[in-house]
C-alpha cells in the first residue's frame, strides 16, 4: 500500500510540475510562452565557402513553398566584389529547408540585390537582381555599368530560366548605381507585378539618392519604368492599399531618422512627393512592409512592418502592425533587441508570419535568422486569427 501512495504522490507532483492538464485552459505565463516566435539561422557568415550572407528576400509561392534569397559574399562584407544570389526553400512552412542552391553568379563581380515577385495569376515566380562588372568607385564616377537581368521559376524556384537583361528598358542612361528590391515586389489587384528600385542621379540638382519602381503588365515578359521618388530615397518596399493606391517606403537620407513616404494613384507609374513618417523610426536602412490581411476578403485591414527601430544603431529588430492602412503604426514588439540591420517579410497560407532578417551578437551580419510567429504574438494576444 506504502509503495502504491509513493507512486501516486509522483505521479501528481509530476503533473502539478507540467502545468495543466489536457482539456483546461493554459495558465497566461504558458499561453505566453506559447506565443514566441520560434527563429532558426538559415544562413551562417563564415560557412559554405562564402565570407558572410546579407540581403535577404523572401516570398511564398501558391502552393505554399517558401524561397529565401540572399546575396553570398565570396570575400568580404563589401557590397562590391564576388557576390552570388542563393536561395534556400522550404515546403513544410519554414520547419525544415533544402540545401543552399546558387540562383546568380557574376563571376568576380557581383549578382545580388534579389527582389522575387509570384505571379498569382500563373504561378510563375520572377526574381529581379543587378549585376555589376566594376567596384562601387567605379560605378559612382561613371567608369561601370550596374545592369538589371530577371530570371524566373515555373517549379516553386527548383530550377531556374536563363536570365534576361532588361536594363535598357528600366534604367535611363545617365543612372549609375542601381538597385532592385532589396526585398518582395507585389502583384497589384489588377494582375500588374511591382518592384521597389533605387538609383544614383548626379545630374539630378538635390539629393541624388532616388527611388523608384520598375513594372510588368505582361506577367514578366517585358518590364517598364515606372515613377521617381527623388531628393535622398533610396531602398524601398511597396504595398496596394485596399483603395488601389500603391505606398511606396523609402530609406531617407535627409537627416532625421525617420522613413519617408509617397503614394501613387495610378499603380506606382507616378509618385507625389514624400514625406517623412514620425511613427517608423530607422537609422537609416532598409525595411519590409506587407499586407496581412484585408476588409476586401472579409477580414480586418492590417499591415505589417519591419526594420530596426533606433535612430542610431542597427539594433531592435522590431515588428509593426498598421490597421488604417499605412496611416498609423499603433502596435509594435521587438523581435530581436540585439544588432540587426536588413530584413523581409511574408505570410503563409495558414497565417504565420514569417521575418527573414540580418542578426547578430557583435554585429548585424553574423547570419540570416528566420522568425516565425503568429499574429497572437504581436499583439500579446488581443487580436487573433485562426492559424489553420
Amino acid at each position: 500500500m506504502l509503495r502504491v501512495r509513493l507512486v501516486v504522490s509522483a505521479i501528481s507532483l509530476a503533473l502539478a510540475l507540467a502545468g495543466p492538464t489536457f482539456g483546461q485552459p493554459a495558465s497566461p505565463p504558458a499561453a505566453k510562452a506559447a506565443r514566441l516566435p520560434k527563429q532558426q539561422d538559415l544562413y551562417v557568415s563564415a560557412t559554405q565557402g562564402y565570407h558572410s550572407f546579407r540581403i535577404p528576400a523572401i516570398v511564398v509561392s501558391n502552393k505554399g513553398t517558401v524561397l529565401a534569397f540572399a546575396c553570398a559574399r565570396k570575400n568580404s562584407l563589401s557590397d562590391f566584389g564576388d557576390i552570388d544570389v542563393v536561395l534556400r526553400r522550404s515546403l513544410d512552412g519554414g520547419k525544415t529547408w533544402t540545401p543552399m542552391q546558387l540562383v546568380a553568379d557574376n563571376g568576380p563581380y557581383v549578382a545580388g540585390n534579389p527582389a522575387p515577385v509570384v505571379d498569382r495569376q500563373t504561378g510563375a515566380i520572377w526574381l529581379t537582381y543587378c549585376q555589376s562588372d566594376k567596384d562601387e568607385k567605379a560605378i559612382k564616377e561613371g567608369r561601370g555599368q550596374r545592369t538589371v537581368w530577371v530570371t524566373s521559376s515555373q517549379d516553386d524556384g527548383a530550377t531556374w530560366s536563363k536570365p534576361v537583361e532588361i536594363t535598357d528598358a528600366v534604367k535611363k542612361k545617365h543612372w549609375r548605381c542601381y538597385a532592385t528590391g532589396p526585398c518582395h515586389g507585389i502583384q497589384l489587384d489588377g494582375g500588374r507585378l511591382l518592384i521597389p528600385c533605387d538609383h544614383s542621379d548626379h545630374e539630378y540638382g538635390g539629393h541624388y539618392f532616388c527611388s523608384h519602381v520598375i513594372y510588368s503588365d505582361d506577367h514578366g515578359k517585358t518590364w517598364k519604368l515606372g515613377g521617381i521618388v527623388r531628393n535622398g530615397m533610396n531602398e524601398c518596399v511597396a504595398l496596394e492599399t485596399v483603395d488601389g493606391r500603391v505606398c511606396l517606403n523609402m530609406r531617407c537620407y535627409q537627416g532625421k531618422s525617420r522613413r519617408a513616404v509617397a503614394w501613387s494613384s495610378d499603380g506606382g507609374e507616378t509618385f507625389g512627393e514624400a514625406a517623412l513618417d514620425d511613427a517608423l523610426i530607422e537609422p537609416v536602412c532598409q525595411a519590409s512592409m506587407i499586407r496581412f490581411s484585408d476588409a476586401k476578403r472579409g477580414d480586418k485591414n492590417r499591415v505589417l512592418f519591419s526594420n530596426p527601430a533606433d535612430a542610431k544603431r542597427r539594433v531592435r529588430m522590431t515588428i509593426r502592425l498598421s490597421d488604417d492602412e499605412c496611416k498609423t503604426w499603433p502596435v509594435a514588439k521587438v523581435l530581436h533587441e540585439g544588432p540587426s540591420a536588413y530584413s523581409d517579410l511574408c505570410v503563409l497560407p495558414d497565417k504565420t508570419i514569417c521575418c527573414l532578417y540580418e542578426s547578430g551578437a557583435k554585429n548585424p551580419y553574423e547570419r540570416l535568422t528566420l522568425a516565425r510567429f503568429g499574429l497572437d504574438w504581436l499583439t500579446d494576444g488581443s487580436d487573433t486569427v485562426e492559424r489553420k
